[in-house]
């Protein structure tokens, strides 16, 4: 069970964060093949190599089949002469892979639970920022106990402006939205930052409500 630590890092209370996830049987390749897909879904596939058919010129016979001395060739635009096509080149392609809806929220609901261990959540800290502050987020970020090499997960419950602008000048800090999580994210980070707020939301979109006791 998280504690709830305010902007000055002190413990206020603590939350729970219980949701369904996959049976630990089959909860490593869910979020293994719910990884695979997201990748590959990103992928543009747009890669494309001219084959002999495609490549500009090479309609004339270079030299006369006899005679020569030399190797036949039929064609400037062969794929052994430079300037030639690609023999077995890439081609547009379209890498997306399908997987259920409910599979989905399965698995991001068990890789979330499963970094249980590096959550932290913190109260609502909007009113703790009246204008964009950089090193003023930094040096919270490190009162909650993440090191400035550590690649952070920031998860809120809706973007603001003044936590935007906060947070997009540190390299190590990804922010999302409660309602826009994805798996990658969740496993890449070192730690996941998490308002009190965004938890009840998490647990509104994704699973069971949250209870907050102080």
């Amino acid at each position: 069970m998280p504690v709830v630590q305010d902007w000055k890092g002190n413990q206020v209370g603590e939350v729970n964060l219980e949701l369904k996830v996959a049976k630990e049987s089959s909860a490593s390749d869910i979020v293994h093949r719910a990884l695979i897909r997201q990748l590959n879904n990103a992928r543009q596939g747009t890669a494309c190599t001219k084959t002999r058919a495609e490549v500009r010129g090479g309609g004339r016979k270079p030299w006369k089949q006899k005679g020569t001395g030399r190797a036949r060739a039929g064609s400037s635009r062969s794929p052994l002469w430079r300037g030639g096509g690609v023999i077995f080149g890439p081609k547009p392609r379209d890498f997306n892979l399908k997987m259920n809806r409910k599979e989905r929220r399965l698995a991001l609901r068990t890789a979330l639970v499963s970094r249980l261990a590096d959550i932290i959540v913190v109260e609502d800290f909007t009113a703790n920022l009246p204008q964009p502050k950089t090193k003023e987020l930094a040096q919270a970020l490190n009162r909650w106990g993440v090191t400035s090499e550590q690649k952070v997960l920031l998860i809120v419950d809706q973007k603001q402006e003044v936590v935007t602008l906060s947070a997009r000048n540190i390299p190590s800090v990804t922010l999302l939205v409660a309602d826009q999580l994805n798996v990658f994210d969740i496993i890449n980070a070192k730690k996941l930052v998490i308002t009190s707020a965004a938890v009840e939301k998490i647990h509104a979109v994704y699973g069971t409500s949250a209870s907050v006791d102080s």
